[in-house]
């Protein structure tokens, strides 16, 4: 099992969202996040004032997927990320060395349903 990290634009969730879930990925952690990369922030203006803003927002996806859907669930993410502008973010991919299912303290792949959880078999 793996662990993918996708950091992107906030704009292009629903597209990421909609590009997992084509191909039977449901389960997935979103989280709100801020940072910066290689575009180094922004200078934006209020009330007359400018300002440089340096952490830009972005969205954190995470998703358990089965090791034989990792290629086909990186470039449902890169394809559904795109925007061809700098600040598209990255996918970061980790290895799962344990689930632990809390309700039932079950362990390993019985406590991971890939059919929820993003991955058409476990593998």
């Amino acid at each position: 099992m793996k662990l993918i990290t996708a950091i992107v634009k906030p704009f292009k969730l629903d597209d990421v969202r909609e590009a997992l879930s084509a191909m039977g990925i449901q389960g997935l952690t979103v989280t709100e996040v801020k940072g910066f990369g290689r575009q180094k922030g922004h200078t934006e203006l209020y009330r007359g004032a400018e300002y440089v803003v340096d952490f830009l927002p972005k969205v954190r996806i995470e998703a358990v997927i089965s090791n034989d859907a990792l290629d086909q669930a990186v470039e449902a993410i890169e394809e559904g990320a795109r925007a061809g502008k700098i600040g598209g973010g990255n996918i970061f991919v980790s290895e799962i060395v344990e689930v632990i299912h809390i309700r039932t303290g079950e362990m390993g792949e019985d406590a991971w349903n890939p059919h929820f959880y993003g991955g058409l078999s476990t593998s």
